[in-house]
């Protein structure tokens, strides 16, 4: 009985650990697609808006997708461990954890889409001459 119940906790643990990391694996594409998409942004400052308060939120907001982008792989990293060694228990302490990193996420990608959208006004006030 007490074996089927370790057993029992385990697979519900290494359950929620797995739903963790797919959910930190979707983070991480979107993460790396929008670095991508913030190269063509600083290049389109460069060429076509030119504004110094957006050249320096894009720089900004590059660096810290690169520093987030190091937490979650990290995060990762701790997490895979865990899937194949641990022997922590999965609960409302973890999952609190697990959420705090889900709202940094959410209000990187916020406040990269308030950028976007600056740029975007400032691009539809653009003539061509």
């Amino acid at each position: 009985m007490a074996i089927e119940l370790t057993f029992r906790a385990n697979a519900h643990r290494r359950l929620c650990i797995k739903k963790d990391l797919i959910e930190l694996s979707q983070w991480i594409d979107t993460l790396s697609s929008i670095n991508v998409e913030l190269g063509y942004l600083i290049l389109i400052d460069k060429q076509l808006i030119k504004d110094n308060s957006i050249t320096v939120d894009l720089q900004g907001l590059r660096r810290k997708n690169t520093l987030l982008m190091g937490t979650l792989c990290r995060y990762e990293q701790e997490l895979n461990t865990e899937y194949e060694f641990g022997k922590k228990e999965y609960n409302v302490t973890r999952a609190k954890e697990h959420e705090k990193k889900r709202d940094v996420n959410s209000a990187f990608i916020q406040e990269f889409t308030q950028l976007k959208k600056r740029m975007y006004i400032k691009l539809s006030k653009y003539r061509w001459r």
